[in-house]
């Protein structure tokens, strides 16, 4: 009977070693226009003060996963966020305007309720996973078509068991998931809205791509502009 428990111990063991490369897909802190709902796309927004100490206390909890390369949105609120990580780690951010989030020309600015009560039958559409270039901006996949490339190539050059943090913004993030996991577009919302400075974790299996974590951080808390 011991010895059936040792092995059974040693392969429980074994399976919670960690094998193969790991993205953490972290959303930026929070921002006024979050706040207020108001939709911010391409909008270079600052950080709150409370979205600083978001990215603070968040970058303590990151900074344990020992992460191998930081890369992040040239976006305010996202190279903000990403700064604090590096400032613990000693890493460099590599900025990259593919990792942007979604260009949605007369959204931007707008708020929830503006948006619906002014492209009404465009926001409905969008909920209903029909391709939309919201404000007249760009779909859904035009955005997972510049920003997953680039997680892929920095998760490449990863040593085997390394760690990416992509620092970027919700609608981003939930594209790049659905990319690098192989979902059909259209399901991409199924995924959910991540809060700000939450993150997601995939990992590298035998199959490709694996979401082991979403919307993960030290305590719930609600998600104000996923989109942004």
């Amino acid at each position: 009977m011991s010895g059936t428990d040792t092995r059974t111990h040693g392969a429980a063991d074994a399976g919670r070693r960690r094998t193969g490369r790991r993205v953490v897909l972290w959303r930026h802190g929070q921002t006024a226009w979050n706040l207020e709902r108001r939709f911010q796309g391409s909008t270079d927004i600052a950080l709150t003060e409370d979205g600083v100490a978001q990215a603070r206390r968040a970058a303590r909890l990151l900074a344990s996963l020992r992460p191998d390369v930081i890369v992040a949105s040239d976006l305010k609120r996202a190279a903000a966020t990403a700064a604090e990580l590096a400032q613990i780690t000693g890493l460099d951010v590599s900025h990259d305007s593919a990792l942007r989030e979604t260009y949605a020309g007369a959204w931007q600015g707008l708020t929830h309720e503006e948006i619906v009560e002014r492209h009404g039958e465009q926001y409905s559409a969008w909920k209903r996973g029909e391709p939309v270039r919201r404000g007249g901006g760009e779909l859904e996949t035009e955005v997972a078509d510049r920003a997953a490339p680039v997680v892929l190539h920095h998760a490449e050059k990863l040593p085997e068991e390394g760690t990416l943090v992509v620092v970027s913004h919700g609608g981003t993030i939930r594209t790049t998931i659905g990319r690098l996991l192989g979902l059909e577009s259209h399901h991409w919302e199924s995924l959910g809205g991540l809060s700000n400075c939450c993150w997601s974790v995939l990992g590298e299996g035998a199959r490709g791509w694996r979401l082991l974590e979403h919307n993960a951080g030290t305590l719930p808390e609600p998600v104000l502009g996923d989109d942004d």
